[in-house]
């Protein structure tokens, strides 16, 4: 008799110590975000690098493109896919994770294309971001450990969603067809778990 609970076998993901390289990028504007992801990283082996602007990104990949790279896909003064251009032009073989505030499919698909092998909403661990960048390439990733709630999808949605409209409640109630009063309601609540 078979056990039809019987988990399957997924491929075990790569180990930082079977590359040569090590070498991480990380792309970001969020500066805390950006710190807090390099110290971790360097503590699991990585020889991270780290860039805050399209152009300073650029710059680094062109004087020694990386091995891994993790990219913000909206950056103070442009797209993140413009880096993942330049790192696929500078290093085929590089293993790029896309990272946003605000994921959603068509910035998916353009992530992939562009050359990155996953796609991770914020806010993200570094062990997730481990898993990604050394996931074996014929396998999917596996799912995140602790994924955000469906409220804490929503309340980021609406606080991006707010940012976009330069904080403006009237015209961020009117782009998510809800009511101006409910949409206050739920800007002044802490975020959810």
């Amino acid at each position: 008799m078979t056990d039809m609970y019987k988990t399957r076998e997924t491929p075990v993901g790569l180990k930082i110590s079977d590359f040569e390289d090590k070498s991480l990028l990380i792309i970001d504007d969020d500066d805390p975000l950006r710190i807090r992801l390099a110290r971790a990283m360097e503590k699991k082996g990585f020889q991270v690098k780290d860039a805050k602007t399209v152009e300073n990104a650029v710059k680094l990949v062109k004087s020694s493109p990386p091995k891994f790279a993790l990219v913000d896909l909206r950056l103070e003064d442009g797209s993140g896919l413009d880096v993942v251009k330049e790192i696929k032009k500078a290093n085929k073989d590089s293993r790029i994770v896309m990272l946003t505030g605000y994921g959603n499919l068509p910035t998916a698909v353009a992530a992939v294309k562009a050359g990155a092998i996953d796609y991770m909403a914020k806010p993200v661990d570094a062990d997730d971001v481990e898993s990604a960048l050394l996931a074996a390439p014929d396998s999917k990733a596996t799912p995140p450990e602790n994924p955000m709630s469906a409220d804490r999808v929503k309340w980021e949605h609406i606080h991006r969603v707010f940012e976009l409209c330069n904080r403006n409640v009237s015209e961020t109630a009117r782009r998510l067809k809800m009511h101006r009063r409910t949409l206050q309601r739920i800007l002044s609540k802490r975020s959810p778990r």
